[in-house]
């Protein structure tokens, strides 16, 4: 089994605190470029986020 392989397995065995990171690092992203670009960087995290595990866990 290849890294994207396992990759992919940890992801959908742990979607909710795959989110949960995505989320956290979209925040210190948008943090660190002064909020300028949170549209697009929320917009960036919940893409991710759907594609993770069984989609997103975040409301």
């Amino acid at each position: 089994m290849g890294f994207m392989d396992k990759a992919k397995d940890f992801a959908d065995d742990h979607d909710k605190q795959v989110d949960q990171g995505l989320d956290k690092a979209g925040d210190q992203i948008d943090d660190r470029t002064g909020n300028k670009h949170s549209e697009h960087i929320d917009k960036g995290v919940d893409q991710a986020q759907a594609r993770t595990g069984q989609g997103d866990t975040q409301p």
